[in-house]
Order: C-alpha cells, then structure tokens, then sequence
C-alpha cells in the first residue's frame, strides 16, 4: 500500500494545474483576459527582450505540469519525500501563472513583477535542495515539470521586471546597457549556483533557452548584450551536461522498484 497523500494538496494541484493551463486558452479564445505576456512585453522592451518565439516554451511546461497533476492524483502514487518536497510550491506558482496574466491583462505592472518573482521564489527555495528521488517515474513526473516551470521563471522574471521598471521611466535609455547586463549576470549566476548546488541539470534548460531568445533579439541592435546572453546560455548549458552525466551526485540514487 502506498503511503497516504494529503487529499487538500492533491486536489489543489490539480485545480491550480488545470486553471494555469485553462487561463492562456480562455484569452485567446474569448479576448477577455486581455493583453497577455507579448504585448506586456513590448510595452517596455527596449532594454532587455526575448525573440518571440521563446514563448512557446510554455507548451511543454503545460503539457508536463497537466502530466504531473494526473501523475500525483492517481492512487497508486503514494506519498514522496518529492512530492512534499515540491507539491505546496508547485501549486503556489502554478496559481502565480494564471494570477500573472490577470495581472497583465489589466496592465497592473507591479502586480505582474510580483507574482513571478514570488512564483519563481517559491520554487527556487526548495528545488536548491538536492531533489529526492525514490523512483526514476519520480523524478520524470514531478520534478522535470517542475524544474522547468522554475527555470523559465528565473529569466521571465528577471525579463518582466526590467520591461516594467523601463516602461515606468525608472531605467532611461543610457543606463539601459547597465541594467540588461546586470540582469543577465544575475539570472546566470542564480541560474549556474542553483544547479551546481542541487545538481538538477533540468533547472538551467529554460534559463539557456531563454537567454538565446534574448540573443537573437538583441543580435542587431545590441550585439554585445546578445553576446553575454549566448556566453551565459553555455555556461548553462555546460553546466547541466556536467551534472547530467554524474547522475549519482543526485541524492540519493533512483530506485526501481
């Protein structure tokens, strides 16, 4: 038998996974939700932006968080050190995504640097501890969605907190450069410190992807940011391919069973 879940948890998993995944798709559906993340974007861009395809990213990260929600609600899952680990932040950030484009769509800017940065925060916190894996399903299930949820935080936040301070007038065009590179150096260096301390090569991923995007964005009017973004996309990159072939520096070792 396995060990018994906390039924609130599991439900609230669900619901947040669900409403995360349901509030993109309802505002493109209807148009009620507004603006969304594009548009808020543009709106103060010039110091820091990512090419727009890197939003597609949120389709595997939906995708694998609607995976995960089934994945700890169904019976035969049994309680984890990983699912206690992440279950409450998971469903705290997954609320953040949906709260953040709510937020967006009423162009409340501060309210959308404070969700995601609180949302990125309250996965962070707990995936800088050393996942623990009991089962190889474990770690696929919970924390690879998970991981890329947090990482993809990382860089948007850092991102939408530079567009809002520019679209206010806080960051003018001359310390524009000051501040983009400053944010990049403090997105790779959360980014590198996070998955070198937890070895979670999972983690960087989004982060690498995302500071590509910013390169090709970057790559005409601003080559050498959109070469420090490319410098810290492999420096993420090398440091997820270290530690994802030293698998047993994960603690402890998967278990088949």
């Amino acid at each position: 038998m396995p060990d018994q879940k906390p039924l609130l948890r599991t439900a609230a998993i669900v619901v947040a996974a669900v409403v995360a995944v349901a509030t993109p798709i309802v505002q493109a559906l209807t148009g009620t939700l507004g603006v969304g993340e594009g548009s808020l974007a543009s709106d103060g861009d010039t110091t820091l932006r990512a090419a727009a395809y890197a939003f597609s990213i949120w389709t595997p990260i939906y995708g694998g968080l609607l995976v995960y929600a089934v994945y700890q609600a169904l019976p035969s899952t049994g309680e984890s050190p990983g699912l206690r680990l992440l279950g409450w932040p998971s469903m705290l950030a997954m609320s953040g995504c949906a709260s953040w484009l709510i937020a967006a769509s009423y162009d409340a800017k501060w309210a959308t640097v404070i969700i995601i940065v609180l949302s990125a925060l309250v996965l962070a916190i707990p995936l800088a501890k050393r996942f623990p894996v009991q089962h190889r399903v474990d770690f696929w299930l919970v924390c690879l969605p998970i991981s890329l949820l947090a990482g993809w935080l990382t860089i948007a936040a850092a991102i939408n907190a530079l567009t809002v301070l520019t679209s206010l007038g806080v960051i003018d065009a001359a310390g524009a450069p000051i501040w983009a590179t400053g944010g990049i150096i403090l997105v790779a260096i959360t980014g590198l410190a996070l998955t070198a301390g937890s070895k979670n090569w999972i983690y960087p991923l989004p982060i690498a992807w995302g500071f590509v995007s910013v390169a090709v964005a970057e790559q005409a009017d601003r080559p050498m940011i959109s070469l420090l973004a490319i410098l810290a996309a492999l420096a993420l990159l090398a440091t997820a391919g270290w530690v994802g072939t030293h698998r047993s520096l994960l603690l402890p070792l998967p278990r088949e069973h």
